[in-house]
């Protein structure tokens, strides 16, 4: 049989997906499943492209790397701009359909989680919410052990030639990555003397400041819709979500900027 665009795309599976659980159903609840199954496949894309960029730095293939860095900076920003249609819908047309989603909560995306790992901010309190054996607990226990986005950077410069210290090149992976003030005068004198690498540090900081929008862009979304009540699922809602703001994951690019 020839593949055809509905053959290629699954589109007969992919559109079964949709099923509100609302009487009626509410109007709005397949805006909400669908913009919450289209959030999970950017994440599982841009998971996707970190992989690839850390395998790009490995090879230490600069301009791939540089255009990886703008397609996943690209993709945030579709992602971030996802929360415009999610605010069109008023708090009393998601408490329409909302005790229909019982214990169902964003804050339970082990992707979103496995692309928090990937980048650097890993949580063990978060990892142990999945239950032992599951596909979602073993993806992250892999994400936990193995180096971040920003282990492969340092990597990198070091290949580069540049004089990355132990500390920061031995750290361990499986915590965020923390201030290495012996770093600074490294990436300063990148920032200084090597315009391409330091296009590269921006295009980090770029991300960096993009997850720190998402997170922002959320909290404020849900405290649009639902106050202060607790989030679905039981989650602590915009209280929590708050606690996840000002969370740099490349913290030393930010801390050399008063340096430069």
């Amino acid at each position: 049989m020839a593949v055809t665009y509905q053959s290629y795309l699954k589109l007969e599976e992919l559109l079964s997906l949709q099923q509100p659980l609302s009487d009626g159903p509410e109007h709005d609840e397949t805006l909400f499943i669908i913009v919450h199954q289209v959030y999970e496949l950017w994440f599982k894309e841009l998971i996707h492209e970190v992989d690839y960029l850390k395998s790009l730095l490995a090879r230490q293939d600069t301009p791939r790397a540089l255009h990886t860095l703008k397609r996943i900076l690209t993709i945030l920003k579709v992602v971030v701009a996802q929360i415009d249609v999610l605010e069109t819908m008023t708090p009393l047309e998601f408490l329409s359909f909302r005790a229909r989603l019982e214990s169902g909560s964003g804050f339970q995306s082990a992707q979103f989680r496995e692309l928090e790992f990937v980048l650097g901010a890993k949580n063990q309190a978060a990892l142990e919410r999945y239950e032992g054996g599951t596909a979602e607990r073993r993806a992250l226990e892999r994400r936990m052990s193995e180096p971040t986005l920003w282990d492969a950077f340092l990597r990198f410069l070091k290949s580069k030639g540049h004089p990355v210290p132990r500390e920061a090149l031995e750290r361990d992976v499986t915590q965020p990555p923390a201030s290495v003030p012996s770093l600074h005068p490294v990436l300063i004198e990148i920032y200084r003397r090597d315009p391409v690498l330091a296009s590269l540090c921006e295009r980090l900081v770029d991300l960096d400041e993009g997850i720190q929008e998402w997170r922002y862009r959320h909290v404020k979304m849900v405290q649009r819709t639902i106050g202060t009540k607790p989030g679905t699922g039981g989650s602590a809602g915009a209280a929590y979500l708050k606690t996840t703001l000002d969370r740099p994951v490349f913290p030393d690019l930010w801390e050399i900027r008063t340096g430069l």
